[in-house]
């Protein structure tokens, strides 16, 4: 398969720049401190489990749109009442444990590998955090981009094909001269079906590809995927 040559890249942010579990874990961790680490984890799939069916009650129509910030809201009540720390710590302890979600480590090869992007490409952050959530997540974790675009704007959820048009609007460019870069198979697919080209990044909390998938490029970080795209 030819490398592509996009006019521009668009990257999801969570889970594929930042480690979005490890940012809640330590959220978690930060309201519960007497939490074993096996109770630490079934409570990260309780907030996981949770968001995963909301956006996609939202998506089915079962629900009104309501941004990321305020499902993660509803994500920490939840988690903090099955901890026991709503109880004890009241609203403060629930808000700190939903802003957890907007303090989200980078990967090591992150700054980096943006930066190096950036001399050649120009960059497009697609993320479905709200607008207020991603201008935190990017200063938290020092992304740089030169256009973040939030799926608050489409109010829907990617893979809604909605959210994908914005990224070509925003951009100025027709979908097929995008490049989708994510480290989870089902996001590049709902680019692939707005026509957008593909970029899959391994991490090891991403949703690996299906034998049945067919992206335009394979990369094992930013770094090989700088490299594939002929970079310096």
């Amino acid at each position: 398969m030819p490398v592509p040559h996009p006019d521009a890249l668009v990257f999801d942010v969570l889970g594929t720049l930042v480690d979005e579990p490890a940012g809640i874990r330590t959220g978690i961790r930060g309201s519960a401190p007497a939490l074993d680490d096996v109770a630490t984890e079934r409570l990260l799939a309780l907030w996981q489990r949770r968001i995963e069916r909301e956006q996609a009650r939202i998506a089915d129509g079962e629900r009104p749109y309501r941004d990321s910030a305020a499902l993660d809201r509803e994500a920490a009540e939840q988690v903090a009442a099955a901890a026991g720390a709503g109880a004890t710590g009241g609203a403060d302890a629930v808000e700190a444990l939903a802003r957890s979600a907007r303090r989200l480590p980078p990967w090591p090869d992150t700054a980096a590998g943006l930066a190096r992007l950036a001399e050649r490409f120009p960059l497009v952050g697609l993320s479905n955090a709200s607008r207020a959530a991603l201008l935190e997540l990017n200063a938290h974790a020092g992304l740089r981009w030169h256009l973040a675009v939030s799926a608050e704007d489409a109010r829907a959820y990617k893979p809604s094909p909605e959210v994908y048009r914005l990224a070509a609007e925003a951009s100025g460019h027709p979908p097929e001269r995008l490049l989708m870069v994510a480290a989870h198979a089902w996001d590049l697919r709902g680019a692939q079906k707005s026509g957008m080209r593909t970029a899959y990044v391994r991490r090891p909390v991403g949703d690996p590809p299906a034998p049945s998938d067919r992206f335009d490029l394979y990369a094992e970080d930013l770094a090989d995927l700088a490299e594939q795209l002929g970079g310096p």
